[in-house]
């Protein structure tokens, strides 16, 4: 066999390094557009775009910077560039693209602006918990825990949750008690009493005047377990929500999930109300037991006397003469307990 002979056309030569100059900066997107982003849908952010005659009535108020606003509604995707990174309902954006918000256009957000808060929530409610958080909301400053009086009875282990979540997310936390035509608040109301919660008492058919007030001007989440009355509250509180509402099935107490995805809507009297699906449960195994346990500042004296590290949980935990001395309720102690072994992986099902 001849043997091959090589020239300069066989050899590859590797380029030098100054020959095609690659850097990790990304366009800054100065000119981008800011937006709101008020729904999520597989992939597609619908966001609300200001329009340039309403941007110098903002509310100059923290927690709304940037989403108080009126304007046009802009779909949009998520720019490859941002990678990983998460969009929830509540977040603002920055767009690019075609933000006319005519029909089958498609905008792209370029750019999630800083968060000044994020609720999350683990996700223990199946065999395996893996801990991971899941993102509820973004930017709200008011969690609205909406729970019924009666049909479904309430479930302060599930309250006792979502205050905690509201703590860790540095937002401020609101009871809004439903159907109080069916059962008196008084039993409920006392046993947060200590915890300095405020809260709003609303039946069917009566004035909404109050939650309105307490809603206006704020970015609020709305959090419940099905068959509470939430998107009947959000109905009323928004004529044009339209969302699905059904009844508590009588054989589990339970409600349907109805409202299947958050969505944000914008008050007539200024503010914002965003309303999530019905939960059975509200995961905490992403927040360490020193928040949970600053969700119970009535208990917080009592674990001077524990032993370095106590998880509150073993015989050792001084909150059990604490709470025997009278200074707490025994009900608080044992909700917090469940919080904490829920924590750890372990059942809590019933969450009552």
């Amino acid at each position: 066999m001849r043997k091959r002979e090589y020239d300069e056309d066989d050899v590859r030569v590797r380029p030098g390094k100054g020959s095609r100059p690659r850097t990790r900066i990304r366009p800054a997107h100065e000119d981008a557009t800011p937006g709101f982003v008020v729904a999520v849908d597989r992939g597609r952010y619908t966001c609300l775009v200001e329009s340039a005659g309403e941007k110098g009535r903002r509310r100059k108020k923290d927690h709304a910077e940037g989403a108080a606003m009126s304007g046009r509604v802009v779909v949009a995707m998520k720019a490859r560039e941002l990678g990983r990174k998460g969009i929830v309902v509540g977040d603002r954006v920055a767009l690019v693209g075609d933000v006319s918000g005519m029909a089958d256009t498609l905008a792209r957000v370029v750019r999630v602006e800083p968060r000044t808060s994020m609720l999350r929530r683990s996700a223990d409610d199946t065999d395996n918990t893996d801990g991971i958080e899941r993102p509820v909301v973004a930017n709200a400053d008011q969690l609205v825990i909406v729970t019924a009086l009666a049909d479904p009875p309430p479930r302060p282990r599930m309250i006792d949750r979502m205050l905690v979540a509201a703590f860790d997310a540095d937002i401020d936390p609101m009871l809004c008690l439903t159907k109080s035509d069916l059962a008196s608040p008084d039993e409920l109301v006392s046993l947060y009493d200590p915890l300095g919660v405020p809260y709003v008492v609303v039946q069917k058919g009566g004035g909404l005047e109050e939650v309105r007030e307490c809603l206006k001007g704020r970015i609020s989440v709305l959090v419940g377990h099905s068959g509470v009355g939430k998107s009947t509250l959000v109905n009323a509180l928004v004529p044009d929500a339209n969302r699905a509402v059904s009844h508590v099935n009588a054989v589990t107490g339970r409600g349907r999930h109805t409202s299947t995805s958050a969505v944000a809507l914008e008050l007539p009297e200024g503010g914002w109300i965003i309303d999530t699906p019905g939960v059975r449960s509200f995961g905490l195994a992403h927040v360490s037991v020193e928040t949970v346990l600053a969700g119970f500042p009535d208990l917080i004296e009592g674990t001077v006397q524990c032993p370095k590290g106590c998880t509150h949980l073993s015989d050792e935990c001084a909150l059990d003469a604490w709470v025997a001395a009278g200074h707490a309720d025994p009900a608080r102690l044992a909700s917090l307990r469940r919080l904490l072994a829920s924590r750890e992986g372990a059942s809590d099902d019933d969450q009552s």
